[in-house]
């Protein structure tokens, strides 16, 4: 299941921008972060996609979900200008950023890819 994440939750679960310069992820498996608003038409085509994948990976990934009208300073600490917007963030790497609500075949081939991940 995805999880609505907080500044709070973000800085605990994902990295503490306020404390760290340095990309540092503080997630116990890979993570999919996705930046949405309520209203955003292409956001609600992929929401049940993104659960359907929580439920296919199971532990193996988080996902989560960043309301941008709501976590503004979430949004902007990573320049988001479109959304929907996704983060994937992989244990040992750097994250990387895709745009646009993209086909479940397509996220399956990034988390594969970025985030080492096989269904």
């Amino acid at each position: 299941m995805t999880e609505n994440l907080t500044k709070a939750a973000f800085l605990e679960k994902v990295f503490n921008f306020e404390n760290n310069q340095e990309w540092v992820f503080e997630g116990k498996v890979p993570a999919l972060i996705d930046f949405y608003a309520d209203w955003c038409e292409p956001c609600k085509t992929i929401a049940p996609i993104l659960e359907e994948l929580s439920e296919a990976y199971g532990a193996q990934i988080n996902i989560y979900k960043i309301d941008t009208e709501v976590e503004q300073e979430l949004a902007a600490a990573f320049a988001i200008k479109s959304i929907p917007s996704m983060l994937f963030c992989p244990m040992d790497a750097p994250p990387q950023m895709a745009n646009g609500a993209l086909p479940k075949a397509e996220l399956e081939r990034i988390i594969a890819d970025v985030l080492g991940i096989e269904k």
